[in-house]
């Protein structure tokens, strides 16, 4: 899969502005490090169904890991909580619960500084709490897997901190993506499940948030890989992908250290033909050269012949080097994180 031609292309956006104009197009494409564009749902031109919202936070050990998802996609809602297992036979559930056409029922908030986001029904009871520096994610979900609950009360730290956030256009009216990435929160709490305890330690475990709003184009595939991991007391971290929308203004790749982004140019997925073999990601600007050893595919294929999504997040171990702003090396080993092909229509 080839990289767009959004080479060395890199607009940071400073002003703290509204995400979109009177005629619902994005005012600024481009990256920040923060939410300075403020999304407003009431401004978007497009029809209520072809609106797409999520709060996603990914909570990752050396062994195991949590995924959890509040969406309000339009014309469908997919809540969902994921348990994985990296240990000598790795192994994954994934439970999801789909609503019709929520069109905004779920009522996720505008900005990912305020909350809570919360789902309820009489099988899955989930919540993101916002606080001062930290968030919180609870979950109680009866018949998990095998009829057996699944529960979980996460804290991940939030310091002052840098994030990753885009504004990307599509070359279609009314379609854009505003989104954030936040990495390197440490993790503590625990997961339960059929009698075992999860439990996470802050000096090793992370959470990552991935806080999507917009109006999607029906038809598209996009990479995505993010891990983060403590490097000698210091917290490490990074965000890359590409594939879709209109990213000649700014592309989403960055490297996360102690708090402070520091941006990339464009990096290629070398994906082999088996996607349980060794991966290999490469960077325009020699700042992020890394090899990857899968554990676990966490695929999931829906058809519901006008909603296909052919999804591969896949799970392992990534070694090699990055290279912060300051020519300053930072080399991980056997970093556990992953890295997906999505091909969605919908």
């Amino acid at each position: 899969m080839k990289k767009g031609d959004n080479m060395g292309r890199n607009h940071e956006v400073t002003s703290s502005q509204l995400l979109l104009d009177e005629n619902g197009e994005l005012r600024e494409p481009g990256w920040s490090r923060s939410q300075v564009q403020k999304y407003d749902r009431s401004m978007i031109k497009a029809p209520k169904w072809r609106i797409k919202e999520w709060d996603y936070y990914l909570v990752l050990s050396d062994k195991f890991a949590g995924a959890f998802t509040i969406s309000d996609d339009g014309y469908i809602g997919l809540q969902s909580v994921s348990l994985l297992k990296f240990g000598d036979e790795p192994w994954e559930h994934t439970e999801t619960v789909l609503n019709a056409f929520p069109m905004g029922r779920i009522s996720l908030p505008g900005s990912s500084d305020v909350g809570p986001t919360k789902y309820m029904d009489k099988r899955l009871k989930m919540k993101f709490d916002v606080g001062k520096g930290k968030r919180r994610i609870r979950c109680k979900f009866d018949d998990f897997y095998k009829g057996k609950p699944f529960e979980c009360d996460i804290i991940l730290q939030q310091p002052e901190m840098d994030s990753m956030v885009i504004a990307t256009p599509w070359d279609k009216k009314h379609a854009f993506y505003y989104n954030q990435k936040i990495n390197t929160m440490r993790a503590s709490g625990y997961m339960k499940f059929d009698g075992k305890l999860y439990e996470f330690n802050p000096k090793t475990d992370f959470g990552t948030l991935d806080w999507g709003r917009g109006v999607w184009t029906y038809d598209n595939i996009w990479l995505w890989g993010s891990g983060n991991a403590d490097v000698n007391g210091n917290s490490f971290g990074f965000n890359i992908g590409y594939g879709f929308g209109n990213t000649s203004a700014a592309t989403e790749n960055v490297i996360f250290y102690n708090g402070v982004v520091h941006k990339l140019d464009d990096i290629e997925f070398h994906i082999p033909e088996n996607i349980m073999d060794k991966w290999s990601f490469t960077s325009s600007d020699n700042r992020f050269e890394m090899d990857f050893i899968p554990v676990l595919d966490r695929a999931a294929c829906l058809d519901y012949k006008v909603i296909v999504s052919d999804q591969h997040q896949v799970f392992g171990r990534m070694s090699g080097k990055a290279v912060l702003d300051d020519g300053t090396v930072v080399e991980v080993k056997d970093m556990m994180c992953f890295a997906e092909k999505v091909h969605n229509r919908y």
